[in-house]
């Protein structure tokens, strides 16, 4: 169990762990307009010595690695890929990505050793699940397009009991497509997940739940929006997804732990990396000073 520090502490903690999600969360490649200046102040606060970066993306190494590039994002101390399924170090010096492996077999028990041929091989008879292309799929994940309208709840025990029965014990993760209008699912082992990851990198670095955020948009990152960790959605996330995070984290009585930017903070948007801002700044008041976000202003 993750340690908590009490909150009358908190302007004692020097260490910072912020984990961010990529697609319409850091990136802003969704229809809304980006707020000038708010990757600035991003790139400003994560240089900072106290800070510690974490991506957390369903893109695997070399899609980050694209993404990093052509973003111009700040290099991460770690990466979380694959929708949990794999972790990777940053060396600050060389750049050159370290897997984690004991992670990788800390997850593979679930599935018994086997890779995401067994799942594949055991939902053959599903015909709602179309798998996604081959780069989408990886050892602990297998990934398949799904139909918007059905009864997911239904689906979900059947799937579940089906790779129950093959002794795969698994996570289904649901999230939606909405340019291409398409319903996602991704099946990891039952011990991986977003959460799972940064909970391992918390227990592994020695960050406390008052030292760690975490920055989100999707139905990929609802099981962190409504943990006990200090969480931000973003402006631009679903309605939809607003709703479930929103009900979840009551249900789950962490609802103080979900902050949702509503937008106005520091003359900016509330989306992409200008939620991400408010809703940290939000959770430590100290990092606005960091985020120099009134010298980009006085600039422009």
């Amino acid at each position: 169990m993750i340690s908590s520090i009490p909150a009358g502490s908190l302007t004692r903690l020097s260490r910072l762990l912020i984990c961010t999600d990529l697609d319409r969360t850091l990136i802003p490649n969704g229809p809304q307009p980006e707020s000038p200046g708010a990757r600035r102040g991003f790139a400003a606060l994560v240089a900072r010595p106290e800070v510690v970066l974490a991506y957390v993306s369903g893109r695997d190494q070399k899609l980050v690695q694209k993404a990093i590039y052509q973003y111009c994002l700040p290099r991460p101390d770690f990466v979380i890929g694959d929708t949990g399924t794999s972790i990777f170090q940053i060396d600050a010096s060389s750049g050159e990505w370290s897997r984690q492996a004991e992670w990788e077999r800390r997850i593979a028990a679930d599935w018994g050793g086997r890779a995401h041929s067994a799942v594949k091989q055991a939902l053959t008879t599903f015909n709602a699940l179309r798998p996604q292309e081959f780069h989408k799929q990886n050892r602990f994940k297998s990934s398949y397009y799904v139909p918007l309208k059905g009864d997911r709840n239904r689906l979900s025990a059947e799937i579940l009991q089906r790779l129950g029965q093959h002794g795969l014990r698994s996570r289904l993760v649901w999230s939606v497509n909405e340019p291409a209008g398409v319903g996602l699912l991704d099946i990891i082992p039952g011990c991986a997940s977003k959460l799972h990851a940064i909970e391992y990198l918390m227990q592994l670095h020695g960050f406390s739940l008052d030292q760690t955020v975490f920055c989100g948009d999707s139905g990929y990152d609802l099981d962190v929006l409504t943990s006990p960790l200090k969480s931000v959605l973003v402006g631009n996330s679903d309605p939809a997804v607003r709703q479930q995070a929103e009900e979840l984290s009551w249900q789950n009585g962490n609802a103080r732990q979900l902050y949702i930017a509503e937008g106005g903070y520091a003359g900016m948007n509330g989306y992409y990396t200008a939620g991400m801002l408010e809703g940290i700044a939000h959770y430590f008041p100290h990092t606005l000073a960091w985020m120099r976000l009134e010298t980009d202003r006085q600039a422009s």
